[in-house]
């Protein structure tokens, strides 16, 4: 495993890399309270052998990167954005492919937006136009905001409850193409369960605000943008997706039938083919 600490002042965020440094960069942005684990590995090596070099990253208060005060982080989803900045620095790449998925998506744009030279191309992937001014768009489902309000009333000190939770979560998040794979998922949850120094931070990303004004930004983004989105999505609804690909300007929307918020196993390889096509068309060594 490649695995490396990068700093950004204080803030330390663990990374991992796949595939030949000497090959243009590709940067793995995940969502909200998830991991770099989220990406799977397979996932990853499939991009390293379309010809990049794969980082993945734990987002502040996931996997082994810093943790901050349970309920109080004291940072925001802007400050997220810094950190993309700091591991494009460490690893000396000027600019990256980026792909991100849910929140990692509105991070993907937050950099694009303020850092162009440093894109060169974004996939986007279960994710939402940012600074949306548009027409109003479909809210989480029902069941999953249920099931969230349990957190209240959740143990962090009990792991088996932490655990339970979060696969109810991957569970909600699952759409109907592809069976629920919980034997995978459990076992995913397990090793990043594993990896944490204790539970109590695991869900501060929903105490996160978004501080800067972005309104309308998505119209100012003109990097070749490739939208990616399941029509069953019950997290960000498949209208989010359709705004998105309609809100930058050139996107393409690639639907995936019957997929919910999530990256089903049988789909990894297409999903990896459907970026390298997107950005194989703009390959050029690593400046």
């Amino acid at each position: 495993m490649n695995i490396r600490v990068v700093e950004n002042g204080p803030v330390r965020l663990a990374t991992e890399t796949f595939g030949d440094p000497a090959h243009p960069a590709l940067l793995l942005i995940m969502g909200a309270n998830a991991s770099m684990l989220e990406w799977p590995e397979a996932f990853c090596e499939a991009l390293a052998a379309h010809g990049r070099f794969v980082i993945r990253f734990d987002h502040r208060d996931t996997g082994q990167s810093s943790q901050f005060p349970a309920g109080d982080p004291g940072y925001t989803v802007d400050d997220m954005a810094t950190d993309i900045i700091a591991i494009l620095d460490a690893y000396g790449c000027a600019e990256a492919d980026m792909v991100g998925m849910s929140l990692g998506g509105y991070i993907a744009q937050m950099v694009a937006e303020r850092h162009p030279d440093r894109v060169r191309t974004l996939t986007l992937i279960a994710s939402e136009p940012l600074g949306w001014d548009g027409a109003d768009l479909p809210p989480i489902s029902e069941a999953f905001l249920a099931h969230f309000g349990g957190l209240a009333t959740l143990d962090m000190a009990d792991r088996a409850a932490v655990g339970a939770f979060l696969l109810e979560i991957a569970r909600l998040c699952a759409g109907s193409a592809y069976p629920f794979a919980r034997d995978d998922i459990s076992a995913r949850i397990s090793r990043d369960l594993d990896r944490r120094d204790g539970f109590e931070t695991l869900f501060n990303h929903a105490a996160l605000e978004v501080v800067s004004d972005w309104a309308g930004a998505y119209a100012r983004i003109t990097l070749p943008t490739l939208v990616i989105h399941g029509t069953e999505d019950p997290i960000l609804p498949f209208a989010n997706g359709m705004a998105l690909a309609g809100a930058i300007p050139g996107a393409q929307l690639e639907p995936l039938e019957g997929v919910g918020h999530e990256l089903p196993g049988p789909l990894l390889e297409p999903i990896a083919a459907l970026i390298a096509d997107h950005v194989g068309a703009r390959s050029r060594p690593r400046p």
